[in-house]
């Protein structure tokens, strides 16, 4: 059977659609899908999980569900005063955990969430904590996300990325040899997004050379610094 591989975009299209879920991110999938169905009443999500393990595509997701390519992502990294926050029909926050300790910035964005959930619109934050443990968002804040539904992400464990390496390979009809995928495992950096990169350049590299994915080949990518971010 020949391997096939799909011309891989530089820019990832986020969707629910191709999301990859597996043990650790089940429940966050299933908040953020369930936020955007119009006969749900609970329009208040917050998913929370280290870096690379799938908060950002789920905003996105969630992002491209409700409105199409006509929506946006606010994310806190990049919040300077002064500042208005004028959320719409939805609101989508990213990186909560970096909000900047100023406060214009905590009274802007609780005046919006508090905007939007006064509303029954839709709002959908992430960040790499859990809500008591953000370090720079207030009580109040803090004690509305806790209101909502709050779920954790965390595709660190073998058996998650046993579930993502199989997928990829699934998605792309391609075929990865068990003892491929699992010396993998032991080289590759534990989150999601070095994952992806990973075994994508392995694709491609198999595709350029026209050969079935080996475990020596793998071996070879590795050495040469193509598998490792």
């Amino acid at each position: 059977m020949l391997q096939q591989a799909l011309d891989l975009p530089v820019t990832p299209r986020y969707g629910f659609e191709n999301f990859i879920s597996c043990a650790g991110n089940s429940s966050a999938l299933e908040f953020s899908r369930r936020i955007t169905n119009p006969a749900e009443p609970e329009k208040l999500l917050y998913l929370y999980g280290p870096a690379g393990s799938g908060k950002t595509h789920l905003l996105h997701a969630i992002g491209r569900q409700l409105a199409g390519e006509q929506y946006q992502v606010l994310s806190c990294r990049n919040l300077t005063a002064p500042i208005a926050i004028n959320p719409g029909s939805l609101l989508l926050v990213d990186n909560l955990d970096q909000l900047p300790d100023q406060p214009e910035l905590r009274n802007a964005l609780w005046e919006a969430f508090n905007q939007q959930y006064s509303s029954g619109h839709t709002l959908a934050l992430a960040g790499r904590f859990a809500p008591k443990e953000l370090p720079t968002i207030d009580d109040h804040l803090i004690s509305r996300l806790l209101w909502g539904l709050v779920a954790r992400l965390d595709v660190s464990d073998d058996r998650s990325r046993q579930m993502l390496i199989a997928k990829l390979a699934q998605d792309r009809q391609i075929i990865l040899p068990d003892e491929v995928a699992t010396w993998l495992l032991t080289v590759l950096p534990r989150d999601v997004g070095s994952l992806i990169s990973a075994c994508d350049a392995l694709y491609r590299a198999a595709l350029q050379r026209k050969c079935r994915i080996t475990l020596r080949l793998a071996r070879e990518l590795v050495l040469q610094g193509t598998l490792t971010p």
